[in-house]
């Protein structure tokens, strides 16, 4: 019961959270259909503002979105390849390394997928964005432990 116990907390979050990425790929979550969102938002906010930067700017957020949800895909993969029971793990390279090269994989995957969802371009520059916001918050995560470091009782 132990190990279905820590396939839950552990390994859950991260199919799930995988499963959410999934579904941001489908046709609803093009920047066609998101478009439909931000750049009314945008015109009405700054009528005055130039639909090239209106589109600009809706680019930017798009890969801001990129950025948050493998970051926390990435933070999520190293808890369950970590399985820390405090609050701040001990740092572990090869751990690093292997968050990362599952976000890759993952991604590459999800752009692979694109290919065949009318209305969805797959780019390799999204494959390397993801894996950058994953490795950004794994820095964030490296910052923490650092600081943890730094205290003179490690805490």
């Amino acid at each position: 019961m132990s190990n279905l116990r820590g396939f839950l907390w552990y390994w859950l979050p991260v199919l799930l959270w995988m499963g959410i990425i999934f579904s941001f790929s489908s046709d609803t979550h093009s920047q066609q259909h998101s478009g439909g969102l931000f750049e009314p938002l945008l015109r009405w906010l700054f009528p005055s503002m130039s639909p090239d930067t209106i589109g600009h700017i809706h680019h930017v957020i798009r890969k801001v979105g990129h950025l948050t949800e493998y970051a926390i895909l990435g933070l999520l993969l190293w808890r369950a390849l970590h399985r820390s029971k405090t609050g701040l793990p001990d740092w572990s390279w090869p751990k690093v390394g292997g968050t990362l090269l599952v976000v890759f994989l993952y991604a590459s995957t999800d752009e692979w997928h694109q290919r065949y969802v009318p209305g969805r371009t797959p780019l390799v520059s999204d494959v390397f964005i993801d894996t950058g916001g994953a490795a950004i918050g794994l820095l964030v995560l490296w910052i923490r432990h650092l600081r943890k470091m730094s205290r003179p009782n490690g805490k």
